[in-house]
């Protein structure tokens, strides 16, 4: 593998002493996801394979150019799993991915995020140096904000080389329960059963059906169940065709937005379609409503809102950052990639 680190290093010295923008890509399944991609291909895929996996320790280490179908099969012979439910967006999908995506399923709710699973990397700077960052054990050690800053960056900031994430066991038992209402009650419920020590994995409303999944001891799921109510479902299609945007919800969408809310926002007054998960956090909606319609709703509510899929990207894909923000989204920019080659304006066009 020493060779191929060697090979990465020329391409970025060289890309750097010539000014050529590089586009470090996996299995390709997230290059709608962003600003369009450009400049020169980096496949990451060469350098894959488990580095260090200890089951007990909850951790386990692996290149960047892994498939995340792998990583998820060898959890799995111990019944372990990574809980955030990555996305795979089709089957060549690999860990360095996962974490430049640093989108999350259905159980982002109850677990967190990606990046809330990113102990440590080994990151490949502009100037063709290995950087190490964090650890693979989850305390305040040097570096390890900069390990989780690098979820969801897109590339913008190095070659993602290793990644160090936290795993967990897989839950004792789960269901799914189905309940008929409407959005304003649904909204409500999820946030009153937030506030209750309760079992929920993972939640969605669409269409006047609210989904819950519970996952853990079966004493629990069978007292959440008589609080909760409902019809119980065979539930895991439903949850994996979530995670996977397979559904006909998503699959219908011509244009697709992301809202993030606070969870207790009430429906917001938008044409078109909604979709809501994480507990009334996250509103996906179908609509032609025009980007600044869409983001002045999301900002009232106190959120943002990323144009996920689809539509014209001019209008920007994810929402404009604040003056100050900006400048430090910039400075990070200039410091790791101080001749701007790598994924250049994947995130923001201007950077």
């Amino acid at each position: 593998m020493e060779q191929v680190i060697e090979q990465f290093k020329e391409r970025i010295l060289a890309a750097a002493a010539n000014q050529q923008p590089l586009r470090i890509r996996g299995g390709g399944t997230k290059d709608w996801y962003g600003q369009t991609p450009s400049g020169d291909l980096l496949d990451t895929r060469a350098y894959s394979g488990v580095v260090a996996y200890d089951p007990t320790e909850l951790v386990i280490t692996v290149r960047s150019g892994t498939p995340l179908a792998e990583v998820e099969a060898i959890l799995a012979e111990q019944n372990q799993m990574l809980a955030f439910e990555p996305p795979h967006f089709g089957p060549g999908a690999t860990v360095g991915g996962m974490v430049a995506s640093g989108l999350s399923g259905p159980g982002r709710v109850a677990v967190g995020a990606t990046r809330d699973f990113v102990l440590g990397v080994v990151l490949m700077d502009g100037k063709g140096e290995s950087l190490h960052f964090g650890g693979q054990v989850m305390k305040n050690v040097a570096g390890y904000d900069v390990s989780r800053m690098l979820a969801g960056s897109l590339g913008t900031l190095g070659l993602l080389l290793e990644v160090s994430l936290k795993v967990l066991p897989k839950p004792y038992a789960q269901t799914s329960l189905r309940l008929e209402m409407d959005e304003k009650d649904a909204i409500r419920r999820l946030n009153e059963w937030g506030g209750q020590p309760l079992p929920i994995s993972a939640s969605a409303w669409c269409d006047g059906a609210l989904m819950v999944r519970l996952s853990g001891a079966k004493a629990a799921l069978a007292a959440a169940q008589q609080i909760i109510g409902g019809e119980e479902v065979d539930g895991d299609d439903f949850w994996i065709a979530m995670r996977e945007q397979s559904n006909e919800f998503f699959t219908q969408a011509d244009v697709l937005w992301r809202l993030s809310v606070p969870s207790t926002t009430a429906p917001i007054a938008l044409n078109g379609q909604q979709l809501i998960e994480w507990g009334g956090a996250q509103r996906w909606l179908r609509t032609n409503e025009s980007a600044d319609t869409i983001r002045t709703a999301a900002a009232l509510a106190g959120g943002h809102a990323t144009l996920f899929r689809g539509g014209d990207k001019e209008v920007g894909v994810f929402h404009p950052l604040p003056t100050a923000l900006g400048r430090i989204h910039q400075n990070m920019k200039n410091n790791f990639d101080p001749d701007g080659i790598f994924n250049p304006g994947r995130m923001y066009t201007q950077y």
